[in-house]
């Protein structure tokens, strides 16, 4: 499906995060570092969830799902990159730099989609706890999380079918550490218009609809926790917000300053300013253990547990 007769280059060559001899074995041992914590880290969530039993809610049902796109989100790029720290050539095949596109942009757009349903389940927690169990059940949580992987499988279909259109004549460096939608169009000797367009719809609809969701629910969200009359409820109801707030921040954030750099026409800057965007899925359950008191109660029992086993 993804080969491409019309297509003259049969492979592409990473040029990697830097070409710079000094800084690879800092970086392939940096990121591989990040790479473990990300696989542990995510693994780990998606374990406790799934054995713990009081973790099967809502928010936790869509925490694992964020959890399963951010351990494959990773594996789509970090062992190219890290193969760039330690060859002197990181070849990538046409179908497989097409493959690694399409997978890229499915799990970043699912992610953006999953963060939005995290969103819609903490309104209806905070803004209508009585019905909270009948406005989010399984049915529902089932929807919004196949409506996510829906929307990413459309915006990656979209994006990929139309660079699989365009031809490759001679340069076959893509100035990146994975195949992405800028620095291909760059290498393209045949018009763009089309994918440019494609992009500025896509990412305009991907961008937009989230946001503007998710700026929805934390509007109602916050109206309503400033009508509760106790502090101690105020503080209770914005601590159920905060971890996710602080997802959305660094993934929204670190995104929005990629693309930025980017469209600035520097693509050093945002090859560079690419990496915050990519190792978000590091931080994710970092922010989602620490700061939330239920997985940490979890995670206790699970080190109780397995000490019990050893010492018996």
């Amino acid at each position: 499906m993804l080969a491409r007769n019309n297509s003259l280059v049969t492979e592409f060559i990473l040029a990697g995060l830097t070409d710079r001899p000094e800084f690879r074995q800092p970086f392939f041992f940096l990121f591989l570092v990040i790479y473990v914590v990300t696989m542990v880290g995510n693994l780990g969530l998606i374990t406790l969830i799934g054995l713990n039993s009081h973790l099967h809610t809502p928010m936790y049902y869509f925490l694992f799902n964020l959890s399963f796109i951010d351990l494959c989100y990773s594996s789509v790029f970090t062992p190219k990159m890290l193969m760039n720290f330690v060859s002197k050539k990181n070849i990538i095949s046409y179908v497989g730099c097409m493959t690694q596109l399409f997978f890229f942009l499915f799990f970043v757009i699912s992610e953006c989609y999953m963060l939005t349903s995290m969103a819609y389940d903490r309104y209806v927690a905070i803004c209508n706890p009585l019905l909270y169990k009948v406005t989010m059940s399984h049915q529902v949580c089932s929807m919004l999380t196949f409506a996510a992987y829906i929307m990413g499988l459309a915006g990656a279909t979209d994006h990929t079918g139309c660079m699989l259109r365009l031809t490759f004549c001679s340069a076959n460096i893509i100035n990146h550490y994975l195949c992405d939608i800028l620095p291909l169009l760059q290498l393209s000797c045949t018009s763009t218009y089309v994918n440019e367009v494609v992009v500025l719809i896509v990412v305009g609809i991907n961008i937009t609809v989230p946001s503007f969701i998710i700026l929805i629910c934390y509007v109602f969200i916050v109206t309503s926790i400033l009508h509760i009359k106790s502090t101690q409820g105020r503080s209770k109801a914005f601590s159920t917000c905060s971890s996710h707030v602080i997802a959305l921040s660094l993934f929204f954030g670190s995104a929005a300053f990629m693309y930025i750099k980017y469209s600035s026409g520097s693509m050093e800057q945002g090859k560079v300013s690419s990496v915050f965007y990519t190792n978000v899925p590091m931080l994710n359950p970092l922010i989602y253990s620490l700061r939330n008191k239920d997985v940490k109660v979890a995670l206790r029992k699970a080190l109780i547990k397995i000490q019990r086993r050893n010492i018996f």
